[in-house]
């Protein structure tokens, strides 16, 4: 079975664990690093994800996984909040970081630089539109390595 596939159901299972409890799902991942392969589900709620609620999420999602036993390798379970510079990767993360300041990271630069950050004005399927200080910068999204929001301390 491939990573993707593994995401996949992997995601299929944990989803009504967590509309059970009121969270919602930031992301599942599969991935190896190093000799060891890591299934990594990020969850999250208004106010924010505590230990508690990744302790219990990770409880019921492993009996699941159990149960279900469809990922031939050994791996590593971790149940986490997407953190502070959390990835925007589904459209619903681009929609609830509309107004938000995000950094962004290009593939090649443009106008001599790869890293911008500014306030997320709009997105589409094809481009992401960013308010920086004097101007507005429309980019296409195949040229972005990374787009995540930014935190500033």
């Amino acid at each position: 079975m491939k990573r993707a596939e593994i995401a996949q159901r992997s995601e299929a299972l944990v989803l009504p664990i967590l509309k059970e409890c009121g969270f919602e799902l930031w992301d599942v991942e599969y991935v190896k690093e190093g000799a060891n392969y890591y299934l990594r589900v990020y969850i999250d709620k208004p106010g924010g994800i505590t230990i508690d609620d990744c302790v219990t999420v990770s409880r019921a999602f492993e009996q699941s996984l159990d149960e279900e036993d469809f990922i031939a390798d050994a791996y590593i379970l971790e149940v986490s909040s997407p953190g502070l510079g959390r990835q925007l990767k589904r459209e619903r993360d681009f929609e609830r970081s509309i107004g938000s300041l995000v950094e962004i990271r290009l593939y090649q630069p443009l106008d001599g630089q790869k890293e911008w950050t500014g306030m997320l004005q709009a997105y589409d399927a094809e481009t992401v539109t960013l308010e920086l200080e004097d101007k507005e910068l429309k980019l296409k999204r195949s040229d972005l390595a990374l787009i995540r929001l930014a935190f500033d301390f």
